[in-house]
This record gives C-alpha cells, sequence and structure tokens, in this order.
C-alpha cells in the first residue's frame, strides 16, 4: 500500500480525491496548508505527494521547492484547466508531473501509479555490462541509481534520474519528445512537452551545464534531445 499526502484546500475535492484514493487501496493524510503538508512529510512519510498550486498562505510553488530541496520524493501538482503559466512553474520549480482540475479519478490514479513505477523501476544495462559508467565529471551508477558531479552526489527527482538514465544509456541517439514522455513519463497519448523541457532545464542546472551551451544534454532543435559523452 503506497502512501499518499493530497494537499488540497477545497474541501469538496479534498474529499473526493481522498475517496477515490482510498478505493484504489492507497493510504492517504489529506491536509489543507501547505504548512500541514511539511509537518505532514516527517511524520506521515509519504511515498508521493499531490500537492495543489493555489493553496491559502504556503503558496503550492513554495511547498514544492522545499520539498525539493533536499528530497526526491515524487510530487504530482494539481492545477486548474488553462493555468498553463503555473503549469510551467511548477514543473521548473521540481513537480514530476501534474493533472489538470477537475481531476478525474482514473487519471489522478494513473498518473500516481506512473510515477511510483519510476521510483522503482530505471533503465538498465544490458546484462553482465558495468553498471557504473564515466562521462568526464558526471558520473552515472545505474545498479545504485546514484548520480554524482565532480565527486559530489546529485539528488535528482524520479522523472529526471529516468530521463538521465535513458539519453546516457544511448549517446549520440536522438530522442523525440513524444518518445521521452512514452519512456521516462508512460504518456502513450496526448503528451505534453512542456514536461520533457522542463525537466531537461532542472537536469541541465543540478549538472551544472552552462545553458546556452551545455555539454551532455543537447538541444537538436527541431526534433528533441541527446546525450553527449565528452571523452
Amino acid at each position: 500500500m503506497s502512501r499518499v499526502l493530497l494537499v488540497e484546500d477545497d474541501p469538496a475535492v479534498r474529499e473526493g480525491a481522498r475517496l477515490a484514493l482510498r478505493r484504489q487501496g492507497h493510504d492517504v493524510a489529506a491536509v489543507e496548508t501547505g504548512e500541514e503538508a511539511l509537518v505532514q512529510l516527517s511524520s506521515f512519510r509519504p511515498d508521493v505527494v499531490v500537492l495543489d498550486l493555489m493553496l491559502p498562505g504556503m503558496p503550492g510553488l513554495e511547498v514544492c521547492r522545499r520539498i525539493r530541496a533536499d528530497s526526491a520524493l515524487p510530487i504530482i501538482m494539481m492545477t486548474a484547466m488553462g493555468d498553463d503559466v503555473d503549469i510551467v512553474l511548477g514543473l521548473e520549480t521540481g513537480a514530476d508531473d501534474y493533472v489538470v482540475k477537475p481531476v478525474q479519478a482514473r487519471v489522478l490514479e494513473a498518473r500516481i501509479r506512473a510515477v511510483l513505477r519510476r521510483v522503482e523501476t530505471a533503465p538498465s544495462c544490458d546484462g553482465g555490462a558495468a553498471t557504473a559508467e564515466a562521462h568526464g565529471e558526471l558520473r552515472i551508477d545505474r545498479a545504485a541509481l546514484t548520480v554524482t558531479w565532480e565527486g559530489a552526489p546529485v539528488v535528482l527527482a524520479p522523472s529526471e534520474l529516468r530521463l538521465l538514465l535513458t539519453l546516457s544509456a544511448a549517446p549520440g541517439r536522438v530522442f523525440t519528445r513524444q518518445q521521452l514522455l512514452e519512456t521516462v513519463w508512460e504518456h502513450s497519448y496526448h503528451g505534453d512537452a512542456r514536461l520533457v523541457d522542463a525537466c531537461v532545464k532542472r537536469l541541465r542546472t543540478k549538472m551544472g551545464e552552462p545553458p546556452r551551451q551545455p555539454r551532455y544534454i543537447q538541444t537538436v532543435r527541431g526534433f528533441g534531445y541527446r546525450f553527449h559523452s565528452p571523452q
């Protein structure tokens, strides 16, 4: 049974989502404010956070920022339909995925299961191959699912880690955004390229990539992204 921390100030939305998730077998802690959510992180110890961006008191973006400052805990944000700016800001702040309100229970459940699978599984090397690899200052251990930059550990959210593992498994290969959505986010239909672009931006920042001339994750204009391994 997975533990879901639901942060939503609208009582009707909160209770509806809580009941739907409980029917799916999740253990749910539902709170109204960002301040309550931060307290629940240590006491409830959730496996995933479902976070509304529009909260009283501490905004959802600040809650997301504080969680992501020292944790790879998966975050799915909820946003009102048409709030494209909030979606981009939330993704760039560290959210792994998002759903649009009014939330459909089956969509929310599918996104939760997908993000939890991303925590549990990752692209692996061929049988017998070495699991640790060095790319200049960047070191990736596929068995331990750890990444270091210049010897220091890099804390990556599940989507960031899977994106890096997917790209680096095939240096030089160009992946389209749709291919990455299907592989990393398991979004086969109606994928949102903003998920990929925001995740690449976060990943580049954590890896110390210069924004104008990234060495590792390179943009192939009009197509997508590829991983370059400096030798």
